[in-house]
């Protein structure tokens, strides 16, 4: 009966090396996420699937980024970095006053300045989010720039609808 045991122990250790490392996986390096709203609009639509890269902490402009806020993730594009001076002037966006174009909008933007916000420029480990679709958009704009460490990573997988599934921009 012991050795029975033992064998069946034995089976079973491989299982429970895949479900750690699965476990492993899903808490600290990738997880999917729901997108919830129409914020992202027409990059992302309500009910995508996508895979949050948790292990990415560096943050470029035009990222896709999840955050927390209230207790809510959010998705929402990575507009302005830290110590960078950002306008939205006549619906086109200004960065330290140099112009910058964005190929993904579809929806017009209000005029915004950083200085909205009480800022000269973005504080240190601080970023402007803002949604693509920024006439039903909450982000910033109302509830001011992110710390870093609120971000959870990066979205640039979508794994549903199965029709178009893959990368996005």
């Amino acid at each position: 009966m012991i050795t029975s045991l033992k064998k069946g122990l034995k089976e079973m250790i491989p299982y429970l090396i895949l479900i750690m490392v699965l476990i492993f996986i899903r808490l600290f390096i990738v997880t999917p996420v729901r997108v919830d709203g129409t914020s992202m609009e027409n990059t992302l639509q309500e009910n995508d699937i996508l895979i949050l890269n948790k292990f990415d902490h560096t943050y470029e402009r035009f990222d896709v980024v999840v955050f927390n806020y209230h207790n809510q993730k959010l998705i929402k594009r990575v507009i302005g970095l830290p110590g960078e001076k950002v306008e939205f002037k006549n619906n086109k966006l200004y960065i330290d006053g140099k112009y910058i174009k964005e190929d993904f909008l579809g929806s017009k933007t209000s005029d915004f300045s950083i200085e909205e916000l009480g800022y000269s420029v973005i504080p240190e480990d601080e970023y402007l989010l803002i949604g693509d679709n920024r006439e039903a958009s909450y982000d910033s704009r109302y509830f001011g720039t992110v710390n870093k460490k609120y971000i959870k990573g990066t979205v640039n997988f979508r794994l549903f609808p199965f029709n178009k599934i893959g990368k996005f921009n």
